[in-house]
């Protein structure tokens, strides 16, 4: 892979990274309650620091990739987010199919490249996409022991 494709690789992710800064941004001009305002807040500033951590990935050939666990809750729920109440457990369902759709999308466009290192890089991003997912999971798994 060469610096210029590693470039694109990157431009593509903070794009897609720009498009979920933008999301939980429209949806903050929607909600009506505080909490849920802060909460969007919070993920507009994790989705910012995403793109700020690609902006700062330089060419290399090693990557370390996590292996990620994954609940596998959002799988079991609906798809059909836009119609959602923009409450808690809505907005943590709209994260979880947000990151669930960015992690299958690295993961087939890691198998896509017959380069090595272009598969690699998406790997990675691939990687990195479960976390927040699982992040997003576990948090949606708390709130359901609380007894809601």
């Amino acid at each position: 892979m060469t610096a210029q494709e590693f470039q694109k690789i990157i431009d593509f992710a903070i794009a897609r990274e720009e498009e979920s800064i933008k999301f939980y941004q429209d949806l903050q001009n929607e909600t009506k309650f505080q909490g849920q305002l802060a909460m969007l807040k919070e993920l507009e500033s994790m989705e910012k620091a995403h793109k700020a951590a690609l902006e700062n990935l330089h060419y290399t050939n090693d990557f370390h990739i996590d292996k990620v666990p994954n609940l596998h809750i959002s799988e079991y729920l609906t798809d059909d987010v836009e119609n959602l109440d923009l409450n808690y457990p809505n907005l943590l369902i709209m994260a979880m199919k947000r990151e669930d759709i960015s992690l299958h999308l690295y993961t087939e466009l890691s198998f896509r490249f017959a380069d090595e290192q272009i598969g690699t890089l998406f790997r990675k991003l691939a990687s990195e996409e479960a976390k927040h997912k699982l992040w997003f999971e576990t948090l949606y798994d708390e709130w359901l022991k609380q007894g809601n």
